[in-house]
């Protein structure tokens, strides 16, 4: 069974434009409520909205990166960098995961000060401010989610929307309760609960973004099985050997390899251009290099 990654140009061009877009849209939002969120949290004096206020920042900040990386990302391929620019998406998507962990510390940090010395916190004024955070980020979320989610530059900046958006809820029920009840450590027990949430997702991007950087192999392909279907399902083909794959994005694969022909052939060109086709075809490998081998490896 093949892997159907196969992604045209035209369609390609689309989701850029599209993503970019729902970018710049979170973007706004974000940064327009982390004003009004720094004003409420002087008006009210509570710290833990001017905490959240500087965690939007980073988001604003991330939201930033992302739109810049998917602007970046259209320039040509030139002297310098004859790939072009897609891999500054996968960078951006590296730096936001990376800045999410920073969150995390950041936000860790915090609570246990706040259990060490406990702060007053206005619970009616939190609520207010921290329900209209809810439906901005619900809002951001929305439009991010519903993009390419196989773009690592989208689920960076998704993520830190779904940081904020976890951050907006556990600000209400910590304003209630606080409202009632007067408790103020609920503030910070519930951080702490938000960033074992976002450590996860942060986690993972790291993870993936670094796997793409690494020129790593994408992790649903099985090289070895590849390379027994190629033989077996592309005549005139012999041995496939010194096989590398990676990709530019998660989207862009490239590949080299050395293939051997299986025995006499009508043309060599025929055969390499049915590689070619069946690695398009079977695994959305838009770019491969196949150097033809006839009295041996030249490597060796």
């Amino acid at each position: 069974m093949g892997h159907d990654h196969n992604h045209g140009h035209e369609h390609g061009h689309h989701a850029h434009g599209s993503n970019l877009r729902r970018v710049m849209i979170a973007l706004v939002l974000t940064g327009t409520f982390m004003v009004v969120e720094i004003i409420g949290g002087i008006i009210s004096g509570s710290l833990a909205l001017l905490a959240d206020a500087g965690h939007m920042l980073t988001d604003t900040m991330a939201l930033a990166l992302a739109a810049m990386a998917f602007h970046v990302s259209k320039r040509p391929p030139d002297g310098k960098l004859t790939y072009g620019y897609q891999r500054f998406q996968i960078l951006a998507a590296f730096v936001n995961g990376l800045s999410l962990l920073a969150i995390v510390g950041w936000i860790l940090f915090e609570a246990v000060s706040r259990f060490i010395n406990p702060r007053d916190i206005l619970g009616e004024t939190m609520l207010v401010v921290a329900a209209a955070g809810l439906v901005v980020n619900l809002i951001s979320f929305a439009v991010l989610h519903t993009g390419d989610r196989e773009n690592l530059n989208i689920s960076g900046a998704a993520l830190h929307v779904a940081g904020d958006l976890l951050g907006s809820v556990a600000a209400i029920v910590a304003a209630i309760v606080i409202i009632y009840t007067g408790w103020t450590l609920i503030d910070p027990l519930l951080s702490i609960a938000v960033a074992g949430l976002i450590l996860r997702s942060a986690w993972s991007l790291v993870k993936r973004s670094a796997h793409v950087l690494l020129e790593g192999a994408p992790e649903w392909l099985d090289v070895d099985a590849m390379q027994q279907r190629i033989v077996a399902n592309v005549p005139g083909v012999g041995e496939i050997h010194h096989v590398h794959i990676w990709g530019l994005t998660p989207q862009q694969l490239m590949l080299t390899m050395h293939m051997s022909l299986g025995g006499p052939v009508d043309s060599q060109s025929d055969v390499i251009r049915r590689v070619k086709s069946f690695l398009q075809q079977e695994y959305g490998i838009g770019h491969s290099t196949i150097e033809l081998e006839v009295d041996g490896c030249s490597d060796h």
